[in-house]
């Protein structure tokens, strides 16, 4: 083969191998992840519990699909559980576009930014604030990120609530991952600012403000209502030590129409659901978390660490008359190559997953107004 002969069979070579190289490069990336849960409970408030010793089953089966495309990004997660807790449903779901390392959209099931994020909690129960809607929320928007230095802003609108049930002032399905407003009532058109100040190498810490605003629409009376919350958080890591702090305040003002007298019906209290079951809360509090854990190396036999916690949460009532709402966990979660134990002692006061007052604890109260314990032990084996 002559010399420009060569040449020119190198060049076609090189050409169609860089372009197929190229375009297989080019094609939509995605990785698939999810777990597998099982849980055993002890709850004391729960005769039956008491006289059997407890509970062992299934928790829940979940798949993760992430991918990308050039600068389009993909992100979602579906969740399967017992019938009795929802059945499956979408725990988030969105798309994408990264600009650049420093600017990013999200349109789609996407987290809400408030408060510490991911969570501000370290146990398997998470903190009140979940309870109420205001922590690892995930709703129908679009939401933009910028992160450049030691500065992190989100600006967020979402339009509903996650899953919406489609008819005629048909009530929102408790058949969801997230606590939203319920009942006759739904979120529509929130709007939330979240700006974060992280400093330090060795001693990182993390300084943030989150606002949120929205309406309550009423389906009955079909006027808008106000739901509005703040928050303040600080956390901060040195080698195997992690500390987590929040201040929470909200308000919700739905519209519940007249009385027989013409004069406005003012409930105290909203109906919130997930997990294929709704409770009502009170309109108006303030919530205190404060959360503290330590990592203990292990890398010996089977078992690469264990983290040892406690996250205390409170929830003051704005109500006269309304009893203040507890929880603390303290427990410690063991970690085993792709297997995470938590193992809990969970306390609840004034709380309607840790007492048999189910509809009313996050509003007026248990009745009994007393600390009732759950011991839980969770494993998953995540993929």
């Amino acid at each position: 083969m002559r010399y420009k002969e060569r040449i020119l069979f190198t060049f076609l070579f090189s050409f169609l191998f860089f372009s197929t190289y190229s375009i297989a490069q080019e094609k939509p990336e995605f990785k698939l992840g999810g777990a597998l849960r099982f849980n055993y409970n002890y709850s004391d408030w729960k005769e039956d519990s008491k006289k059997k010793g407890g509970d062992f089953g299934f928790d829940v089966f979940r798949l993760n699909l992430t991918g990308s495309y050039k600068k389009i990004l993909f992100d979602a997660e579906y969740r399967f559980y017992a019938n009795s807790s929802g059945g499956h449903m979408l725990k988030h779901g969105w798309f994408g576009y990264e600009f650049n390392e420093n600017h990013q959209i999200q349109v789609g099931l996407t987290q809400v930014p408030f408060g510490v994020l991911p969570v501000t909690s370290n146990n398997f129960f998470f903190n009140l604030n979940y309870y109420l809607g205001l922590e690892d929320d995930y709703d129908m928007g679009v939401k933009y990120l910028f992160n450049k230095n030691a500065w992190n802003l989100a600006l967020a609108f979402f339009k509903n609530s996650d899953i919406l049930d489609f008819g005629d002032k048909q009530s929102l399905s408790p058949n969801r991952y997230s606590y939203d407003v319920g009942g006759r009532d739904k979120e529509v058109n929130q709007g939330n600012i979240q700006i974060n100040y992280t400093c330090g190498n060795r001693f990182k810490q993390e300084f943030g403000l989150s606002g949120m605003l929205g309406g309550i629409y009423n389906m009955d009376t079909e006027k808008m209502g106000l739901r509005k919350a703040f928050a303040v958080h600080y956390s901060a890591s040195y080698k195997n030590w992690d500390v987590k702090a929040q201040y929470t305040t909200y308000a919700m003002s739905p519209k519940k129409g007249n009385d027989e007298n013409g004069s406005p019906i003012d409930r105290d209290f909203v109906t919130m659901g997930a997990y294929g079951a709704n409770y009502n809360v009170a309109r108006k509090a303030d919530t205190y978390l404060a959360t503290i854990a330590y990592t203990i190396p292990v890398n010996k036999g089977i078992l690469d660490n264990i983290r040892i916690y406690n996250d205390f949460s409170m929830m003051h009532k704005r109500i006269d008359g309304y009893k203040d709402s507890y929880q603390n966990v303290s427990g410690i979660l063991l970690t085993t190559g792709p297997v995470f134990t938590y193992i809990d002692y969970a306390l609840g006061k004034n709380h309607s997953w840790f007492s048999n007052a189910w509809d009313d604890s996050f509003a007026q109260g248990d009745p009994s107004n007393k600390w009732n314990a759950r011991f839980n032990i969770n494993m998953g084996y995540y993929f």
